[in-house]
């Protein structure tokens, strides 16, 4: 028998963090501005204890933060850290992509910058600024040095 051993990379490191459903869609709700457990659970459809566990992991993986806003009894609020903040471009991306290539899409919440603008992503060449959409990547170079495709 093969042991098969998987490519390790921070792709799969990511997922284990974010890389489900309901930890997605928590994420796409905090972004659009919904704090509080209750509308969370609305917005999205989670089950109460799978939604409990999931800001759980978020928060313990420093994603989000709980604060308080209510003492009597306590209630808590959930807010983006920085590192949060760092998977906008992630969620807007899986929009993107959902809009151009699910059948019939739903509506899509829209990403709006301060400046009134849709916002978009787009990935470039960090050198000559060419888009890398529709396969401009050329040669993936794994941390030997060796080329792969």
């Amino acid at each position: 028998m093969v042991d098969i051993q998987p490519r390790a990379c921070p792709i799969a490191g990511t997922l284990d963090l974010v890389g489900e459903r309901w930890s997605l869609l928590v994420l796409r709700e905090v972004f659009l501005g919904v704090r509080r457990f209750a509308d969370i659970r609305a917005n999205t459809g989670a089950p109460r204890d799978v939604l409990t566990k999931r800001l759980r992991s978020l928060e313990s993986a420093g994603i989000l933060e709980r604060r308080r806003y209510q003492d009597h009894p306590p209630r808590f609020e959930y807010h983006l850290t920085p590192a949060g903040q760092a998977l906008e471009p992630v969620l807007i991306g899986l929009r993107e992509w959902g809009i151009r290539h699910l059948q019939d899409p739903p509506p899509a919440p829209r990403f709006v910058h301060t400046c009134g603008a849709d916002v978009k992503t787009r990935v470039v060449c960090a050198e000559c600024g060419e888009p890398l959409e529709g396969g401009g990547l050329v040669t993936v170079l794994e941390e030997t040095g060796a080329g792969t495709r």
